[in-house]
C-alpha cells in the first residue's frame, strides 16, 4: 500500500452548520409551493427524471402547488442515474436565459444532484465543472427537494456528484450554498419503487455510514455511536422494506436515516475514507450500473484490503452492529466476520456479490484504474483510510471478480 502509517487524531476542529427545512411525512409534497415562497423563489426551474414522477401524478400535484402560489415555473426533465454534464449545461443555459431565482428537485439524489450544479453554475462566470475538480461552491441559487428515492443523502447534505461525458469522470463537489433550503421528505413516495433500487439505496446510506466510520481519528465515540445507531437501523429496517415495500414505518425510519447518515452530523471531528466511494465512482460512470450496487460489490473488497490498517475499527463495528464475538487474541478473525456479515446482508437484499453479477468485466481493469488514478488532473493516487496507489486499486479491482 502506498501508505499504511497511521496517524493518531484525537477529535478535530470542526464548523458544522446545517439550516435545511424539513417537512416529513404524508402529503407533505402538496406544501411545494408554500415553501419555495418561503425561502423566496419567484421562477422556479422544476427538475426531474423521467416517466414516474409524472406518471404517479407527483409533478402535477408539484406545479398545483406553485401556481396556487402564484409561482412560475420552467420544467426540465431527463436527468438519469449517473447524471450527466451535459444536462447541466442545458439546464444553466435555460435558468439564465429564464430568469430563474430557484431550482426544485423532484426525484432522488441523481435528480438533486444535477439541481444543485444547475444552482451553482448558474452563478459562475465559470465552467460549473471547475466545482468538480476541487474549487469550493461559494454561491448559489436556492435549491429544494422533493425526495423520491431514500440513498444519496443529498436532500440534507452540501455535496452533489457529475459525470462529464467527455471522458466520462464522476466527480464531487461540495459547499454549504447547496445545501437544499428545504426538504420535503414523504415516505410514500417511495413505495412504488423496484425492490432493486430500495436495496442498492439501502447499501448507498449504508456506505455513506461506514465511510465515516473508517477513520484514523481517536475517541470521536459520540459519532462512533450515532453511525451504529443508523447503521443498526437500516439492518432492521431494509429486510423488513424489501418484505413488505408498503410499510411506511419502515420507509419512513429509512428516508430519516438516510438523511442522517450524509448531512454530516455523523461525521464531524473526525477523518473519513471516501475510497470505497471513488473506486466505485469508476465502475457506475464506464457501466451506468445503479451506484448502490456498485458499492456493494467494492466496499467488502475496500475493507478486506485496508483492514489490517486498524484492525480493531473493523472489529469494534463487527462486535456493536453484526453481533459477532471479539476474539481478543486475534482481533483480525472478528473483524472479518464482520466484513463476511456485511457482505452477506447486501447479498440478502438483493444487491450483487462480484464483477459478473454487476456486469463490470476483468479486462477494464486497466481501463478503469487509469481513469481512478490518471483520469481528470489525479496524480497516481486516491486518498482515504489510507492512500492508495495504482498497485493497490488494481488488486482491490481484481479482489471483485
Amino acid at each position: 500500500m502506498a501508505d499504511l502509517k497511521r496517524k493518531e487524531n484525537h477529535m478535530e476542529n470542526f464548523t458544522f452548520y446545517s439550516p435545511t427545512f424539513f417537512a416529513f411525512g404524508k402529503e407533505t409534497e402538496k406544501d411545494a409551493g408554500k415553501y419555495v415562497k418561503k425561502f423566496g423563489g419567484s421562477k422556479v426551474l422544476l427538475h426531474y427524471g423521467g416517466k414516474s414522477a409524472e406518471k404517479s401524478g407527483l409533478l402535477d400535484r408539484v406545479k398545483k402547488s406553485l401556481e396556487e402560489e402564484g409561482i412560475d415555473y420552467i420544467a426540465l426533465g431527463g436527468v438519469k442515474p449517473n447524471p450527466r454534464s451535459g444536462l447541466v449545461y442545458e439546464g444553466i443555459e435555460l435558468c439564465r436565459e429564464e430568469g430563474v431565482d430557484f431550482v426544485l428537485a423532484v426525484g432522488g439524489g441523481s435528480v438533486i444532484d444535477s439541481s444543485k450544479a444547475i444552482a451553482a453554475g448558474t452563478v459562475y462566470d465559470g465552467d460549473f465543472w471547475d466545482f468538480y475538480q476541487g474549487k469550493r461552491i461559494e454561491e448559489a441559487l436556492p435549491v429544494g427537494t422533493i425526495l423520491t428515492i431514500s440513498a444519496a443523502g443529498s436532500e440534507g447534505s452540501p455535496d452533489s456528484v457529475i459525470t462529464k461525458e467527455e471522458g466520462m469522470f464522476k466527480r464531487g463537489a461540495s459547499g454549504d450554498a447547496i445545501r437544499p433550503k428545504f426538504s420535503i421528505l414523504n415516505p410514500e413516495l417511495t413505495q412504488t419503487l423496484p425492490a432493486y433500487q430500495t436495496a442498492a439505496g439501502a447499501t448507498d446510506i449504508m456506505a455513506h455510514l461506514y465511510e465515516r466510520y473508517i477513520t484514523n481519528s481517536t475517541e470521536v465515540e459520540v459519532t462512533d455511536r450515532l453511525i451504529e445507531a443508523l447503521l443498526l437501523t437500516m439492518k432492521y429496517e431494509a429486510p423488513r422494506v424489501i418484505a413488505d415495500p408498503n410499510n411506511y414505518q419502515a420507509r419512513a425510519n429509512i428516508m430519516w436515516a438516510g438523511m442522517m447518515a450524509h448531512n454530516h452530523s455523523c461525521g464531524v471531528g473526525r477523518s473519513q475514507d471516501w475510497n470505497s466511494h471513488t473506486i466505485e465512482h469508476e465502475l457506475s460512470a464506464l457501466y451506468d450500473c445503479a451506484h448502490g450496487a456498485g458499492l456493494a460489490v467494492t466496499m467488502p473488497a475496500v475493507f478486506r484490503y485496508v483492514m489490517k490498517h486498524n484492525v480493531m475499527r473493523f472489529a469494534q463495528v463487527a462486535v456493536r452492529v453484526w453481533g459477532c464475538e471479539m476474539n481478543f487474541e486475534n482481533p483480525e478473525v472478528t473483524a472479518l466476520e464482520g466484513i463476511e456479515a456485511f457482505q452477506k446482508f447486501l447479498i440478502s437484499l438483493g444487491m450483487p456479490s462480484n464483477f459478473e453479477e454487476l456486469g463490470a468485466k476483468k479486462e477494464d481493469i486497466p481501463k478503469l484504474v487509469e481513469v481512478l488514478c490518471r483520469g481528470d488532473g489525479r496524480d497516481g493516487t486516491i486518498t482515504g483510510f489510507v492512500t492508495l496507489d495504482e498497485e493497490d486499486c488494481t488488486k482491490i479491482y481484481e479482489m471483485m471478480v
